[in-house]
């Protein structure tokens, strides 16, 4: 039948091309002795250039009888079946849409050569469609894959305002979610479509690469407007259906919009069609007519003007017929030059045998995989170089497994050698975090990372904090180990200390023995008697806190530290808290307050007061290291690239404690400045005073320290202050009492102490 001829559809000579490629497939194989050799294909060809006028057309394709039947269970009525059995075509992925329902109903085979809308793939809406083109997931993974080897980011998306377009646009938009590209703009095209106003949009945006997913006409009216309009500097990325288009290129001001380049099916030479068409072009006017079912003067067209246009979608073609001619093959299972002639071919029977197609045509190994895909071709990527030519630069491989490559020599930039650049922001530099500046991820400012951050190049846009033992500079792609710092044992700080803390023990040790020696003397009695050995031994004691605070901290280590020196020292400050008062006592007390005296005396209250400061200290020390000890603790604050290993010791924890130790220093101040006026040579007040006075003013200094320097001689600092504490009562006090009793033991005699205080009695009396 011939439809009435479209006026406003114009001829397209790549399409013409594709229909003479098919008459040569049919005859081609008919004219075989090996494929079909008793039987002849027939074929009836249309142009599908509109819905409407084709349907008629279509509906004759599909009449069994003269009449529509209605669809039945396979295998039944089979006689009441369409005289086809399988359809090539359509072209396009809407035409193929509109056609298709048609087809499916009686499980009548079609075998597109251009319809690549993903829809197709799904078997149960379209279950006898297959085609021998890759659907657009294919052609869209080529372009993702030349984007993403020339480093662009930020693109445009143009497609035609249909069914393939739409499809096309949607794919692009999923496979692009988990890369650095970006879709700046995107607008589907139409006849009526105002280029002026997308280019002036694409220019606003700084875009560089312009995707165009678009049939031949279409892309030759956006090109064209792009050199009307003075569009350049663009790098143009063209899909399959006008990367090989032949007119475009040799243009006037192509070269001025900047970079072609494309996706394209590989040219594959059919043998004899040359010839083929050479002699078809040698039959007469009406001749040539019978062929075609619209209205065209096809008699002007030369034989070079169809070989040499667009020959994308030609294997298709070819390989579309030549699958159903096999699958016939095997169905009537032709060999030794005949086929059996007596086996009722239906098109479900077709379908079966195309799904399981496997035979190698021009070295094409032809399959189709579950979805009715092609499991064979592949992608050429061309360049539209000066000559005017698509030149071949490169390939996208599908089979037996994906491989990308480009030959960027042979590429011709705009820019003169270098690749363009696409970017809504530049890149940042080493060490910054891309933070997204609106709704695209491409749109970025650039923030050094802090320090004790890096950055990731997995994770541009998170500054990540480095582990605790870990430190990193401003602006540092990766972390260092971190020095760890403590003060060992074998530090020549540790050492001297350490040695004088034995120096100090075999000190106390030795006024100890001298003190027992002379115990009955009036120096040993007035500097507390039996009191002194008290006070020696727990300085002793006390100096075990000193070795604790060397070597790396452990939770023995941070209790020992504290406990001994916190206890011991408590003793140590009641014994002098009771020697102050004692001698304010005698000569100040004693006289106004006789009971007090007498009480103090009969119930030995310096002992009580003694054993009342140990059992409390004791007592609060238990509660402490109980609830919150002190632990191993790195400090990690004060120094990013060190680890000062030392004891968490919490003041709120101890502050009973500090307290207590606080107290007994203060009474003991009070008591002594007391008696600042007693006897000059009996003034044990005023040693006691000397010693505080030294004793504060040592803590004063560590605390100074201790808030301005948090490194790991604070250890060294603290061992000391502990040490001063101790000789500032060994040094002030005894050590005075022992040289009177070696070298001035003439001031060690009851005649002259009982002189002083006659002397210093008059004086009070006066």
């Amino acid at each position: 039948m011939r439809p009435k001829f479209m006026a406003n559809q114009p001829f397209l000579l790549p399409n013409y091309r594709r229909f003479q490629l098919m008459r040569f497939s049919v005859e081609e194989i008919n004219n075989s002795t090996e494929l079909l050799p008793n039987v002849s294909l027939g074929y009836e060809i249309f142009d599908h250039c509109s819905d409407t006028q084709s349907f008629p057309g279509i509906l004759n394709l599909v009449l069994a009888n003269g009449m529509i039947q209605p669809w039945v269970e396979p295998h039944k009525n089979l006689s009441k079946v369409s005289k086809v059995i399988a359809v090539v075509g359509p072209f396009t992925s809407t035409q193929a849409l509109t056609a298709a329902p048609l087809f499916m109903a009686d499980f009548i085979p079609m075998v597109s050569y251009g319809a690549s809308s993903s829809v197709f793939s799904t078997k149960a809406q379209f279950p006898s469609f297959l085609r021998t083109v890759h659907p657009n997931k294919e052609v869209i993974e080529a372009i993702v894959s030349i984007i993403l080897h020339f480093n662009w980011r930020w693109v445009a998306f143009l497609h035609i305002e249909n069914d393939f377009g739409i499809d096309g646009r949607n794919l692009f938009i999923k496979r692009i979610k988990d890369t650095e590209i970006c879709l700046a703009y995107t607008k589907s095209l139409r006849h009526d479509t105002d280029y002026s106003q997308i280019f002036k949009l694409i220019e606003a945006q700084r875009i560089h690469i312009i995707i165009i997913l678009a049939p031949k006409t279409t892309a030759e009216a956006v090109i064209e407007s792009a050199i009307q309009l003075n569009i350049t500097n663009k790098v143009w990325i063209a899909d399959d259906g006008w990367s090989l288009n032949k007119r475009l290129p040799k243009t006037k001001g192509i070269k001025n919009i900047g970079t072609v380049l494309g996706v394209s099916q590989p040219v594959i030479t059919i043998p004899r069609f040359n010839d083929f068409i050479s002699s078809s072009k040698s039959q007469t006017e009406p001749q040539q007519r019978m062929f075609c079912n619209q209205v065209c003067n096809c008699s002007s067209l030369s034989t070079e003007a169809i070989l040499t246009a667009d020959p994308s979608f030609s294997f298709p073609v070819y390989s579309a017929v030549y699958a159903i001619a096999h699958a016939l093959h095997n169905i009537l299972q032709c060999g030794s030059g005949r086929c059996n002639g007596n086996i009722t071919l239906y098109p479900h029977m077709v379908l079966a045998k195309l799904k399981k197609s496997n035979f190698t045509l021009l070295n094409q190994h032809i399959q189709f995989d579950e979805n009715g895909d092609p499991k064979f071709g592949s992608y050429s990527i061309v360049f539209w170089n000066h000559s005017g030519d698509a030149e071949e630069i490169g390939f996208y491989h599908f089979y037996p497994g994906v491989n990308f490559f480009i030959n960027s020599s042979k590429l011709q930039w705009y820019t003169k050698g270098q690749v363009p650049t696409s970017q809504c922001s530049p890149e940042c530099p080493v060490g910054h975090a891309k933070k997204q500046d609106g709704i695209h991820k491409c749109c970025f400012n650039c923030e050094i990372c802090p320090n004790g951050t890096y950055i990731k190049s997995t994770d541009p846009s998170t500054c990540i904090h480095c582990k605790e033992t870990e430190w990193s500079a401003e602006g540092s792609t990766s972390c260092n180990l971190r020095v760890v710092e403590y003060i060992p044992f074998t530090d020549s700080g540790a050492i001297v200390i350490m040695v004088l803390a034995w120096v100090l023990v075999g000190l106390t040790a030795a006024m100890s023995v001298l003190f027992a020696i002379n115990y009955n003397t009036p120096i040993v009695r007035s500097a507390g008697g039996p009191m002194c050995f008290l006070i020696l031994g727990c300085l002793s004691l006390c100096s075990i806190s000193v070795f604790f605070y060397f070597d790396k901290p452990t939770a023995s280590f941070c209790v020992l530290r504290f406990l001994p020196f916190l206890l011991f020292y408590t003793v140590c400050l009641a014994c002098f808290v009771v020697r102050s008062f004692q001698i304010v006592c005698i000569f100040k007390i004693a006289a106004k307050f006789p009971n007090l005296h007498s009480w103090w005396m009969k119930c030995h209250g310096q002992w009580l007061v003694i054993t009342v400061a140990f059992g409390i200290q004791a007592l609060l020390l238990l509660i402490s290291y109980s609830f919150n000890p002190p632990k191993p603790y790195n400090e990690t604050v004060w120094y990013p690239d060190k680890i000062i290993l030392s004891c968490d010791f919490h003041l709120k924890t101890f502050s009973g404690s500090i307290i207590l130790l606080s107290s007994l220093c203060s009474l003991c101040f009070i008591f002594s400045y007391m008696g600042k006026d007693l006897p000059k040579n009996y003034n044990e007040a005023k040693a006691i005073t000397f010693c505080l006075l030294l004793l504060i003013f040592t803590w004063i200094i560590f605390a100074t320290a201790a808030m301005l320097y948090r490194g790991k001689y604070i250890q060294t600092l603290n061992a000391l202050a502990v040490l001063s504490s101790l000789y500032s009562f060994l040094l002030w006090y005894f050590l005075p009492k022992c040289y009177i009793i070696i070298f001035q033991p003439h001031k060690n005699t009851k005649q002259y102490f009982q002189g002083i205080i006659q002397d210093y009695t008059k004086t009070m009396s006066q």
